[in-house]
């Protein structure tokens, strides 16, 4: 294991506490009462919300504090 990995483990399926879930749920509010002709439309739009995230708002989606006292624990 490279001495880069932290491990943090979790139930088989929970989505509620995956960080990636609940920014993709941010990006989805974002986006919900537009309509697209086509997948490339989409693809923009989703382009275009990514990267409007800023590192405070990518911190107060996932920075939830058993993941931040994990990364405290390796000093990180």
């Amino acid at each position: 294991m490279p001495e880069n990995v932290i491990l943090l483990f979790q139930p088989a399926y929970s989505p509620e506490v995956t960080p990636i879930e609940r920014l993709w749920g941010y990006v989805k509010e974002q986006l919900k009462w537009l309509r697209f002709e086509h997948i490339e439309e989409l693809r923009a739009a989703v382009q275009k919300e990514l990267n409007k995230l800023t590192n405070e708002v990518i911190a107060s989606l996932t920075g939830w504090q058993f993941i931040l006292d994990a990364l405290s624990v390796a000093e990180l």
